[in-house]
């Protein structure tokens, strides 16, 4: 079953279960592959759906800092139900010791020495650990490793 599929089958169970905030999140994950299929002109490969959810994930986290920041938990709280939504589709995240270990193997394997190797050593780290972290974090720690 494709990832395609198998939101769509989770959309309709929730709809069917009256799920409103299950619901909703699905709706919108499907709105933007949509638009990212019909932008691309074809089906999307799986690694961009989990691209797109990555994408998802990242910008509710935005949205939780700003939403605590202006003092409104209670939508904070909504945007952190819609993470656990979305990585439900995604591979299992990394832990930081895990991306820290793959990150000092790349660092070692293109012997990168400084924080202009950044560019370098984030290419590869990103290919290596597609879906699984977030790229800000792993630039994060790469820049902490490099210095």
């Amino acid at each position: 079953m494709s990832f395609n599929d198998k939101i769509a089958e989770d959309l309709k169970n929730a709809m069917k279960e009256k799920d409103q905030v299950r619901t909703s999140c699905l709706r919108m994950l499907k709105t933007s592959l949509k638009n990212k299929q019909i932008e691309k002109g074809r089906e999307l490969k799986d690694e961009e759906i989990q691209a797109i959810i990555s994408s998802l994930v990242r910008k509710n986290k935005e949205a939780i800092k700003e939403f605590r920041d202006g003092d409104r938990e209670d939508l904070a709280l909504k945007e952190e139900e819609e993470i656990r939504i979305f990585l439900e589709y995604l591979p299992q995240q990394l832990s930081q010791e895990e991306i820290e270990k793959t990150l000092r193997e790349i660092i070692s394997e293109l012997s990168a020495t400084d924080p202009k190797d950044l560019g370098k050593v984030m290419k590869v780290a990103m290919a290596r650990m597609v879906g699984q972290v977030q790229g800000k974090e792993v630039n994060e720690i790469a820049r902490k490793l490099l210095n």
